[in-house]
């Protein structure tokens, strides 16, 4: 191919804010998916690499004039809910006592319309690691003038997922009960790969995934793709079925269903252009379709191999929850532990308790009983990220999250919706959902990949024009 004189070179800012973007996700997705409490500094400082750059591309003029117009608004929810979190570690709400060596937590009665915090200092570090992530994965749509350098960072996030998916399924089928091939004891039995969780991990590798699928259709019938077995789409395939089975090899029962949907989804879609594609090399109508069902049995196929254990295990804890609900006729433990969040939230909704508060406050609202041993049952997260945002940081915050992803789309909603940012946002709508019913967004990881997935389609989406026939 011969290079479009027309298509702007690319500068060395934005190589800067690709390394860094890719250095950033490596990084956090195998230090534990950030979800130690050693790396958040070190991951926290690496954030602040990319805020510098978002200064730095704000301070150039021709940025400003040909890239920026329009972009850098995208970013005003999240001034807002910075202001709001540092003037909220102003006013303190709770005070903690000491008596007799015992330690106590007592409110402090602030009007609710005042932001206040119950931990300045955790609502301080939180808010440095989340702009380190937002205006990382920000910088890609300020700076990146070409798709290609979009689907470069895609194909390495994907790289990544993969070589950590390999290492976890060969952790896992060996039977260490640690990770790093237990080095580092996992405080969750279910855990995978470098991650303690394995629901973390299934929301990560649903937003890889949905990457990997739009890589691998882009390039199916690309004229660039140098056909379908020779190109990158046959090589992308087999990345994301491999990537696909440690997903029920994890144990993430909720996370498998969200890759049952992802893949009909992908069948929806791509069915069509890889039979196009099997053709174009050499194949006839008849050994595409033979090609596409042998390719589906073999892989359902190697799915059991894999995980059928894994598979029948958490299917049959499912079947004891499921009766154990039906017997108490609810959800058991997770609708006491909602119920007692949305108290914590509205003794204040406005601003709730502050950025990084539940661990601490939701101690004074958990009404769980104790268990047989009279250990008292202790919660780090509320299991449901909306619910818990609204505790943390009330309905404004959480709407100015909210502003963050929609003012961003708005701009972008007219725009041709091509097989990649199809399934970024696929992925990231899919996560969204299951943060109703757990804590994704709880894992760092999930929040870099997640902001990662939807500005890179976003942009993709701008930057491949409007479609035909719009105004």
């Amino acid at each position: 191919m011969t290079a479009d004189p027309h298509r702007p070179s690319p500068a060395p800012l934005e190589y800067a804010v690709a390394g860094q973007v890719v250095v950033f996700l490596v990084g956090v997705s195998w230090a534990f998916g950030g979800n130690a409490d050693w790396v958040r500094t070190p991951l926290s400082a690496w954030g602040t690499v990319g805020m510098l750059l978002t200064l730095a591309l704000v301070a150039r003029r021709d940025a400003r004039e040909r890239i920026l117009a329009g972009t850098l608004s995208w970013a005003w929810p999240v001034i807002a809910l910075n202001l709001v979190v540092v003037v909220s570690c102003l006013t303190p709400n709770l005070r903690l006592l000491d008596r007799a060596g015992e330690a106590y937590l007592m409110p402090v009665k602030v009007a609710g319309w005042i932001p206040s915090s119950a931990r300045p200092e955790a609502a301080l570090r939180s808010l440095w690691l989340f702009d380190g992530i937002f205006f990382s994965c920000l910088n890609m749509a300020l700076a990146l003038s070409r798709r290609g350098i979009i689907r470069l960072i895609l194909a390495v996030a994907v790289g990544n997922s993969l070589a950590l998916s390999i290492f976890g399924t060969v952790q896992k089928l060996t039977g260490f009960t640690g990770i790093y091939f237990g080095a580092f004891k996992s405080p969750q039995d279910y855990f995978f790969a470098s991650f303690v969780y394995d629901n973390h991990w299934g929301a990560f590798t649903i937003l890889m995934l949905g990457a990997c699928v739009g890589l691998v259709l882009r390039y199916a019938t690309s004229r660039d793709g140098g056909g379908f077995f020779h190109g990158p789409a046959f090589a992308g395939l087999v990345a994301a079925l491999v990537i696909g089975v440690s997903i029920p090899l994890s144990g993430s029962r909720a996370c498998t269903l969200l890759l049952v949907i992802l893949a009909a989804a992908a069948l929806a879609q791509g069915m069509t252009k890889v039979s196009r594609a099997l053709r174009l090399s050499g194949a006839t109508p008849a050994a595409a379709f033979l090609a596409i069902a042998l390719a589906t049995a073999a892989a359902a196929a190697g799915v059991w191999m894999v995980a059928g254990e894994s598979i029948l295990s958490r299917a049959q804890k499912t079947r004891e929850q499921v009766t154990s609900m039906l017997d108490q006729r609810g959800i058991g433990a997770r609708s006491v532990l909602y119920r007692d969040t949305l108290r914590m939230a509205r003794e204040r909704p406005a601003f709730g308790w502050g950025m990084g508060s539940f661990p601490t406050v939701f101690a004074l609202y958990n009404t769980q009983e104790p268990n047989s041993d009279h250990i008292p049952v202790v919660y780090h997260d509320a299991h449901c990220d909306w619910i818990q945002s609204v505790a943390e940081i009330g309905l404004v915050g959480t709407a100015l999250i909210g502003a963050a992803v929609l003012v961003p789309f708005a701009t972008a909603r007219r725009s041709r919706l091509t097989p990649i940012p199809y399934f970024l946002l696929a992925g990231c709508t899919l996560t969204a959902l299951y943060a109703w019913v757990e804590f994704p967004f709880g894992n760092v990881a999930v929040v870099l990949s997640w902001w990662l997935c939807f500005f890179g389609a976003i942009h993709y989406m701008r930057l491949s024009g409007a479609p035909a026939g719009t105004p």
